[in-house]
């Protein structure tokens, strides 16, 4: 069974095809969709192949059923009669109007469509070239008489031809209709038929004959878990053959396709993996935790309650109507893309609203759901405020050491009294940037830790020791620290120890520069802890730019004497020769380059140990976006909402309604549409960069299966059909 987690199993495997039965196992192998086939024939240009034929004369018919009229290249033709005759040409053309019968079809067409040329030329060396050209443009000749009594002659004849025309057309037209009707039910049916018998011959000429010529072999890529029904599909399309086609699994060191089946819901999450690139095969695939981790980072940085109930409603609208022909089927590339990522859009209105609640932000404007944890009645009774104190200060800060002015924290979100505090952007900027810093390392070193599998599953156990644990304690020794100072000064000073509470900041600066700080520690021994952090994750970095190549240098020499000891052994009981034997082996051994492995192992570790603090610096971009979101919504209410509510007229309701539908088509346009596409980029970059680049290599090939489903996706883009 297939797992979301890790592509699945492929398998190399040739198919035994009967002449006989070889179309309807390919068109069995379509309509299934379970193998993606190989080129055997890569040196055969497409037109030496065997079903050549076949291919020109579906696209023959294609033509036919799919027939376009297009106006004539006027200019195109007129500039090749003045070439090829070398100006001994005068042509005159104009279009005809109304309806005239096509030649060859005897159909009505606009006369838009047809250009009458009237063409002067001197010799007939000149004529016999026009001629020529007017075939290559598919032009009806008609002679043009010298006088004017045999142009009536002419006119006469061609009127008498014409009535007669329509007489005939005029009994047929009642059985052509009946006719028309009857191939304008059926043609959709044909054109698909006609596209599958065109991807049928394609396919058949991607394999080869036998040295009989009574069987075709194709290779194709196969996943294991569907070998049976493949199996199944052969047997069941005999066609009378009988001798039956099978399928045969060989083993092969080619690196298979990537093929990780996804729903309606996965779907999206997994083209934003693919996006930035194919997984390796069995590689560990980051979509599953892209589901969470995505509309979280996105939530974060656009965390208002209102703004995600409009961006759940829109989203749960289309997952609803999902199976609407008008939503799905629309011309509108950018419609289209919405619609494709409903379930992504889904879940990030759904995490904005979460985000919207501990913020506790709704359109710029907080919500007192459970009351205020602040008490100011607190100040006049035990913190010494009265009415000249209110009145002779512009601001007043409420002191919480002060006994019933702070009551405890708000059981959701922030206070809503923040929200009238004039350092509101102070208290808000601390907490949402240290938040950031919290969020990116977890995010970080759970990417470090999805490394693990791929090296478990790959057998490169040497990896663990030399590359994940280095990485992982350079990474948790000197921002994990950070993190923690963090949270340790969170939990052990309150507020009664906020004035003599030590900076984070300086601590950490110190940590680095291994100075004592004069000021007060965090804890005891922090000194000489910190040191023991820097001294490690410093150790950490010769052990993950020397450890892997030092290692697989001495696993290559170790086989190389292993494989000259067994040489020696085999020539002195089989008297063989060495000179055999050493190529053989030296044939059999990997080629091994230590200075392409050391300096690939140079790139990893500049590339690493720079990236953790660059890359912590960039999940400050969380704080950002939702400092930024959180004003620009202000700044609407302020400049808009707020003055439709200020007017307190007879007719201020009406005055009312045009400032709500402005403040609703700026809040569309600017919050949900320009932030939201904003944030989702900086969300994007976020998956890309700092965490698919500590695990995730994604150089795979995508499994592209032969499906008829797929006609429009694969076929089409390769220019087949």
């Amino acid at each position: 069974m297939g797992s979301l987690f890790r592509s699945e199993d492929m398998c190399l495997a040739q198919l035994f095809l009967q002449s006989g039965s070889a179309y309807d196992c390919v068109s069995e192998l379509g309509e299934l969709g379970l193998v993606e086939f190989r080129d055997l024939n890569p040196s055969v240009s497409s037109f030496q192949r065997k079903f050549v034929s076949e291919i020109k004369r579906c696209e023959e018919m294609e033509r036919i059923l799919g027939k376009n009229f297009e106006r004539v290249k006027i200019e195109a033709f007129e500039r090749m009669l003045w070439r090829v005759c070398k100006g001994y040409t005068i042509l005159n053309y104009s279009e005809v109007d109304g309806l005239l019968e096509d030649p060859d079809t005897v159909r009505l067409q606009w006369a838009a469509i047809y250009v009458v040329f009237l063409i002067s030329y001197w010799g007939d060396q000149i004529g016999q070239k026009v001629k020529k050209i007017c075939d290559c443009y598919h032009c009806h000749l008609y002679p043009y008489p010298n006088s004017n009594e045999e142009r009536k002659d002419v006119v006469e004849g061609l009127r008498t031809r014409i009535q007669d025309l329509h007489t005939v057309l005029h009994r047929t037209e009642d059985y052509l209709r009946q006719v028309l009707i009857k191939a304008s039910e059926s043609v959709y049916i044909w054109v698909i038929q006609v596209k599958k018998m065109k991807a049928i011959y394609h396919i058949l000429n991607l394999c080869s004959f036998d040295v009989t010529n009574k069987c075709l072999i194709a290779e194709v890529w196969c996943p294991v878990n569907d070998l049976p029904a493949l199996r199944r599909a052969l047997e069941d399309r005999k066609s009378g053959s009988t001798v039956p086609s099978f399928v045969n699994r060989i083993p092969s060191s080619d690196t298979p396709p990537t093929l990780i089946r996804t729903t309606k819901f996965t779907s999206g999450f997994q083209n934003i993996v693919d996006a930035y690139g194919v997984s390796s095969y069995r590689e560990v695939n980051p979509a599953p935790y892209t589901i969470i981790t995505f509309p979280f980072l996105f939530a974060v940085m656009f965390g208002d309650l209102g703004h995600g109930i409009i961006m759940a409603l829109f989203a749960l609208w289309m997952v609803l109507y999902e199976n609407d022909r008008k939503l799905k089927k629309t011309r509108n590339e950018i419609w289209n893309i919405f619609f494709e990522g409903r379930y992504i859009i889904l879940l990030m209105g759904i995490f904005s609203v979460y985000t919207g609640l501990i913020y506790n932000d709704c359109f710029s404007k907080s919500l007192n759901l459970f009351g205020s944890g602040w008490n100011v009645r607190a100040m006049y009774d035990h913190g010494g405020w009265n009415e000249h104190t209110v009145r002779s200060n512009s601001f007043l800060a409420l002191d919480p050491n002060v006994t019933g002015v702070f009551n405890g924290p708000y059981p959701l979100g922030i206070d809503p009294i923040w929200n009238l505090a004039s350092n509101r952007l102070t208290f808000l900027n601390s907490y949402k940037m240290k938040m950031s810093v919290i969020v990116g390392i977890i995010h970080m070193t759970f990417g470090v830790v999805l490394g693990v599998f791929n090296h478990l599953h790959f057998r490169r156990t040497f990896n663990l020791y030399l590359i994940f644990i280095p990485e992982l304690l350079f990474l948790l020794c000197l921002f994990g620290y950070l993190v923690f100072m963090i949270i340790y000064k969170w939990l052990f000073f309150t507020v009664r120890d906020s004035q003599t509470a030590p900076s984070i900041l300086i601590h950490f600066i110190n940590m680095f520069l291994m100075q004592g700080d004069s000021s007060q520690p965090l804890y005891p021994g922090q000194s000489g802890f910190q040191v023991f952090l820097v001294l490690v994750a410093v150790l950490s970095v010769p052990v993950l730019l020397l450890g892997k190549p030092l290692y697989l240098y001495w696993q290559h020499k170790g086989r190389d004497r292993l494989s000259m000891y067994r040489v020696r052994i085999l020539f002195l009981f089989e008297g063989t020769s060495l000179d055999s034997h050493s190529s053989s082996s030296d044939s059999q051994s990997e080629e091994f380059d230590f200075a392409d492995v050391f300096l690939h192992q140079s790139i990893h570790t500049i590339e690493y140990c720079l990236g953790c603090i660059s890359n912590t610096a960039s999940y400050l971009r969380l704080w950002a976006l939702s400092l930024a979101h959180a004003q620009l919504s202000e700044v609407l209410w302020a400049m808009v909402m707020r003055v439709g509510l200020r007017v307190d007229t007879s007719v201020g309701i009406v005055f009312l309604v045009p400032v709500f539908g402005l403040f609703a088509v700026l809040t569309v346009s600017i919050l949900l549409v320009m932030e939201g596409l904003s944030a989702f980029l900086h969300a994007l970059r976020l998956h890309w960069v700092e965490f698919q680049n500590k695990f995730y290599s994604g150089a795979g090939v995508k499994f592209v299966p032969f499906a008829f489903s797929l006609l429009h996706t694969s076929f089409e883009n390769e220019g087949l059909l």
